[in-house]
């Protein structure tokens, strides 16, 4: 019967397939070898399967054992991750990390921090969301996720606890071809409100209709910072972007950079803070998470403060 299969047996098995002998693993597992030959023999028994060809001077794997050998492989990793999540669970490691960030944080920062996340918490997986200005919030007000890295929204979130990591600096570029491109000096805002200005727009409700630093009549809104990134590259409008998803496009001249005349020359900084419920603080993984993403935002460029 397959239901009476035991982790010794399955433990056993791959002892003595990586040991090279029934001896070895008995050495291994400080058994006696005639225990380790009969476990493996009553696990042949109940497989109904030869596991080792016997009539040489040592075990060999047969076709069918290494088969199953990668199967008892498997089942030995899960039994031990599942025993390294209960582990963590019952020590108040979070059972999954989940983050929303906010599209304008340098995502190289967040997939080093992710890295080393992974190695500090193994059993933990991390599940990661990417949103606009008031979605960031959102998530998190709705439980959706339980850490969010956030940008500074001009709304009352008490509900919410807020933690600097960093200041990203924003800088308003256009396409080296667009009108603007070839203004002298601090562009006048009624030279901005004859173009169509492209803009971020917010999925929450939580600064609908607000405006961010908007300084045309026209404007174009979209929801992805990537889908404006191309849309910038393409002439379509002016517009904000994070200095490092444009430095690039900047050094090679396919982005001009532009100076409202109302701003100052070397462009406005986002704060930009992990959040998370005052009723819901993070847990260790949570808690590591933060202090990894604020350590390794200390060591960003200058364009990040």
């Amino acid at each position: 019967m397959l239901d009476g299969l035991s982790l010794d047996q399955i433990r056993t098995f791959i002892a003595a397939a990586d040991a090279g002998s029934f001896s070895a693993a008995a050495r291994r597992l400080n058994r006696a070898q005639s225990v380790v030959s009969q476990t493996i023999a009553g696990l042949e028994a109940q497989l109904r399967v030869a596991l080792f060809d016997r009539t040489g001077r040592y075990p060999l794997l047969t076709e069918q054992g290494r088969q199953v050998l990668i199967d008892a492989r498997s089942i030995a990793a899960g039994i031990d991750h599942l025993k390294a999540r209960a582990k963590g669970m019952a020590g108040g490691v979070e059972p999954e990390l989940s983050i929303v960030v906010d599209v304008m944080f340098p995502m190289p920062v967040l997939t080093r921090c992710a890295a080393a996340v992974r190695e500090a918490f193994p059993t933990t997986p991390l599940r990661i969301h990417v949103e606009v200005l008031g979605g960031v919030a959102q998530e998190v007000l709705d439980r959706s996720c339980g850490l969010g890295v956030m940008g500074s929204l001009a709304v009352e979130t008490p509900e919410l606890v807020s933690e600097r990591l960093i200041g990203v600096r924003m800088v308003m570029v256009a396409a080296a071809g667009h009108p603007l491109a070839h203004y002298a000096g601090p562009v006048p805002t009624a030279e901005l409100a004859r173009h169509t200005q492209l803009v971020l727009t917010d999925r929450s409700d939580l600064s609908k209709d607000r405006q961010f630093g908007v300084f045309s009549p026209h404007v174009w809104r979209l929801a992805d910072l990537g889908a404006k990134h191309e849309f910038l590259l393409a002439g379509l409008g002016w517009g904000g972007m994070p200095l490092h998803r444009v430095e690039r496009d900047l050094a090679e001249g396919t982005l001009v950079r532009i100076e409202p005349e109302d701003q100052p020359p070397e462009g406005v900084v986002v704060p930009i803070a992990a959040t998370y419920r005052a009723d819901s603080p993070p847990g260790p993984a949570g808690r590591w998470l933060i202090d990894q993403l604020r350590s390794t935002t200390a060591m960003c460029p200058s364009h990040l403060s």
